[in-house]
């Protein structure tokens, strides 16, 4: 599988969900969700995160200028749905650990989960409230456990960057980090109604709901722009 560049952020051109999770069991890597908002913001030092590791099309943006490219087999897969796939897939052969979100979301994720998939195995969990020695510890313990799969709910590049410390005592796993997909999971936060997914309009909706997100839409027309004129 080649990385493809897009704007100097890596990106894989993954034609399904599925093909994604197959080949991250063979290869362990930490995924990393890119879409257009990354691609257009990406520092020097994003992009150096992004690229090391495992970027796959969490955006119809991404989509589209993938398939400008050439890569028309490429697709969006959503984060908030990539970690609940691998879940249905392993829950009965990989163990699981999960870093992220406030005490009361990360309990409710854990307890959510397990009525969702009674054969899940979920060797520890943890809030992303992180005081001083907390990663470290929160490092040595994964490293003792080592456990299969890695899910980390604090935003980007904060999980990321937990996350390749984490690699680098334990490089056996699947990591992914999922921003805020267990408010999602555990429904304190809507998620578009699945019309809108299913036509590539999320954003639109979400512009709806939340008219203030316009300033950071008015950056998906300068993608797209830059797209089109091959700029990216």
């Amino acid at each position: 599988m080649q990385q493809i560049l897009l704007g100097g952020v890596g990106v894989y051109p993954f034609a399904s969900a599925g093909e994604l999770i197959s080949y991250v069991a063979e290869h362990p890597a930490i995924l990393v969700a890119i879409n257009a908002e990354k691609i257009i913001h990406a520092t020097d030092e994003l992009k150096a995160i992004y690229n090391r590791n495992l970027g796959y099309s969490d955006g119809s943006g991404a989509v589209f200028a993938l398939k400008k490219k050439g890569y028309q087999h490429a697709c969006k897969i959503a984060g908030c749905e990539l970690w609940l796939k691998i879940i249905e897939r392993y829950s009965g052969e990989k163990t699981f650990y999960l870093v992220g979100g406030k005490p009361e979301v990360i309990e409710a994720t854990v307890q959510k989960l397990r009525q969702d998939f009674p054969t899940i195995n979920i060797v520890g969990y943890r809030d992303g409230y992180l005081k001083s020695g907390d990663d470290e510890a929160l490092i040595a313990d994964i490293a003792e456990k080592k456990p299969s799969v890695i899910f980390v709910a604090m935003g980007s590049p904060k999980q990321e960057l937990l996350m390749e410390r984490m690699q680098r005592q334990h490089p056996e796993a699947i990591y992914q980090g999922l921003g805020g997909s267990f408010d999602v999971y555990t429904e304190r936060v809507d998620r578009a109604p699945e019309w809108w997914i299913r036509h590539n309009l999320e954003f639109a909706y979400r512009l709806i709901k939340q008219p203030s997100r316009i300033k950071r839409q008015i950056h998906l027309v300068r993608f797209l722009f830059r797209v089109m004129t091959n700029q990216i």
